[in-house]
């Protein structure tokens, strides 16, 4: 009853792992000390950087290719997360996409939840930390950092401002940020 339609089994093959899960996942050998971890991560840190340069671009148009995705809908943020057992806490990797409404919102106007903040942004290729002012785009890389607790809150709350931008939730345009009754 839960099969996934073969167009978004494609979108997913082709799009693989990348991101902060790979390299994260790559780390577990080296905090063993198992012998050759560190260029087992440094492999995998170029293989996710390569892949994302060169196979990333072509996700967009494979999407419209398969009939994923309608044109007038706010794109869906991509967000991966990578678990911080040790800090009881969660590291989310968001990268806003063309047609997100989260292009424009200022990163006070996201109103995460408490435990919770936008960490380093990265955009044209530099990485910054962003202040409360500091407008997104399209084409962004957000890092946020989630304590357990408040974890599916959080992403919860990109999500809604992605496909309701700075008013989600007083619009009924999704998750409220806890701030509208």
């Amino acid at each position: 009853p839960f099969r996934v339609p073969w167009q978004e089994q494609a979108l997913m093959s082709w799009a693989g792992l990348r991101g902060a899960v790979p390299i994260i996942l790559a780390t577990i050998p080296m905090v063993e000390g198992v012998g050759g971890s560190r260029r087992i991560f440094n492999i995998v840190f170029v293989l996710v950087v390569v892949y994302t340069l060169v196979q990333g671009p072509t996700l967009p148009w494979l999407a419209r290719k398969l009939g994923l995705g309608k044109g007038d809908e706010a794109a869906d943020l991509g967000i991966e997360s990578a678990p911080l057992e040790r800090l009881r806490g969660h590291l989310l990797s968001v990268t806003i996409p063309e047609g997100s409404r989260m292009h424009g919102v200022e990163v006070s106007e996201l109103r995460l939840p408490p435990g919770s903040a936008v960490t380093l942004v990265v955009r044209d290729e530099k990485s910054f930390v962003p202040l409360p002012t500091t407008g997104l785009r399209r084409g962004d890389e957000l890092l946020v950092v989630a304590t357990d607790p408040v974890r599916d809150a959080a992403e919860a709350r990109l999500r809604a401002v992605g496909h309701g931008g700075k008013l989600a939730g007083w619009l009924g345009t999704g998750d409220n940020g806890g701030r509208h009754p």
